[in-house]
C-alpha cells in the first residue's frame, strides 16, 4: 500500500502544471521554460490567425482586390523582415538558454559538500565527506552548494530530482559532476531517467532537505566510519599503490601527491592534465597514457577494483598537495 501511495503521489507530482520549487536555479529553469512557451504559442496562434484570415479574405469567389506587382513587393518585405526577426529572437533564446546550461553544468569550484554517487543497476550508492553512506536517499542542508560527482558500475544511468530540476548522467568509465543549492526543506523525489533495465521503473529514492542545524545533527549522528579520502588512502596502500609510488619498492614509478589538477608529460609526447578520468584511467588503463621517464610496467587493476573503492581512491589522490608524502628510500 505504501509502494502504490509513493507511486500515487508520484503521478500526482507529474500531472501538476507548475511542479515544487526546492532549489536556487529551479525558478530560472522554468522561466526559460514559460518563455519559450510563450513563443511558441505566440507564433502558432499568429500563422493560424494569417491562415484563417486569408482562407476568409480571399476564399473563391471573393471580390476582395488582389493587387498584384505592389503586393507581392510588400509582402517579399514583411517576409524578410519576419524571417529577421525571428532570426534574432531565436538567437537571443539560444544565447539566454546557452547561458543558464553552462551555468547549471559548469562546476562553480568555491567552497562545496561533494557527494560521491554510484549507480547500479537498481540503486543509488552514495557518501558523504565525513563518511556517512546512503542508498537511494540523499541528506542535503539549506543554502550550500552540493556537488554530485557520479559515474555507473555497469550502464548508463541519469540522475534526476524534478523539484531541482537537476537531470545530470551517470556514465561507465567516466565521472560526471552536478551542483545544486537545496532552498527548500523536505522530501522530494529522485528518479533514474534513463531506461537501464528491467527494474528501471524501481530506480528511485528520495532527497531530504534539512536545515543547517538539523543536517549537522544528521551528519554527526551517521558520519562515523571513514571519508571518501580516508578510505581511499588505505585502499592505496591494501591494493599496493603505495609501494611503488610512495618509494617502498624496487619498481620507479611516478609521485601523485600534488598531480591532481595538474598538467603530466607523457612518454610518448605531449602533456595531459591529471583530472579524475586521468587518475581513473591510471588504475585500469595503465598504458594508455605513460608519464615520461618510467616504463610501461604497472598491472592493470582492470575488473578488481569496484567502482566504488575506485572513486575513494581517487577522491585520495585529488586530496594530496605537493609534498604530502614523505620521500622514503627505496629498497
Amino acid at each position: 500500500m505504501a509502494e502504490q501511495a509513493g507511486y500515487l503521489d508520484t503521478v500526482e507530482q507529474g500531472l501538476a502544471l507548475h511542479p515544487e520549487q526546492a532549489a536556487t536555479s529551479a525558478a530560472q529553469v522554468d522561466l526559460l521554460f514559460w518563455v519559450l512557451v510563450a513563443v511558441c504559442v505566440a507564433l502558432v496562434l499568429t500563422l493560424f490567425a494569417l491562415v484563417i484570415g486569408f482562407s476568409v479574405r480571399y476564399r473563391a469567389g471573393s471580390r476582395r482586390p488582389r493587387p498584384g506587382a505592389i503586393a507581392e513587393s510588400l509582402g517579399r518585405r514583411i517576409e524578410l523582415g519576419g524571417a529577421a526577426g525571428l532570426t534574432v529572437a531565436f538567437l537571443a533564446l539560444f544565447a539566454w538558454a546557452g547561458t543558464l546550461y553552462l551555468y547549471l553544468y559548469r562546476d562553480p569550484g568555491g567552497d562545496m559538500l561533494t557527494v560521491n554517487v554510484v549507480a547500479k543497476q537498481w540503486m543509488w550508492k552514495l557518501q558523504h565527506p565525513n563518511g556517512a553512506r546512503e542508498i537511494n536517499t540523499l541528506h542535503v542542508p539549506t543554502g550550500q552548494r552540493v556537488r554530485l560527482r557520479m559515474t555507473s558500475q555497469d550502464v548508463i544511468h541519469s540522475f534526476y530530482i524534478p523539484a531541482f530540476r537537476l537531470k545530470r548522467d551517470a556514465v561507465p568509465r567516466l565521472y560526471t559532476t552536478a551542483w545544486f543549492e537545496a532552498s527548500k526543506p523536505g522530501e522530494y523525489h529522485l528518479f533514474c531517467a534513463e531506461y537501464c533495465g528491467t527494474d528501471h521503473s524501481r530506480m528511485r529514492g528520495k532527497v531530504v532537505v534539512m536545515t543547517p542545524e538539523d543536517y549537522a545533527a544528521w551528519a554527526q549522528k551517521n558520519g562515523e566510519g571513514e571519508g571518501p579520502a580516508q578510505a581511499g588512502e588505505r585502499l592505496f596502500t591494501a591494493y599496493g599503490c603505495s609501494g611503488c609510488h610512495r618509494g617502498r619498492g624496487t619498481v620507479p614509478a611516478p609521485r601523485l601527491d600534488g598531480v591532481a589538477g595538474r598538467r603530466v608529460a607523457l612518454a610518448a609526447g605531449g602533456t595531459v592534465l591529471a583530472d579524475a578520468a586521468y587518475l581513473r584511467d591510471s588504475l585500469l588503463l595503465p598504458n594508455k597514457h605513460v608519464v615520461a621517464g618510467y616504463e610501461p610496467v604497472m598491472p592493470s587493476y582492470q575488473g578488481q577494483i569496484p567502482e566504488d573503492e575506485i572513486l575513494q581512491i581517487v577522491t585520495y589522490l585529488q586530496s594530496l598537495e605537493p609534498g604530502d608524502w614523505t620521500v622514503e628510500p627505496r629498497r
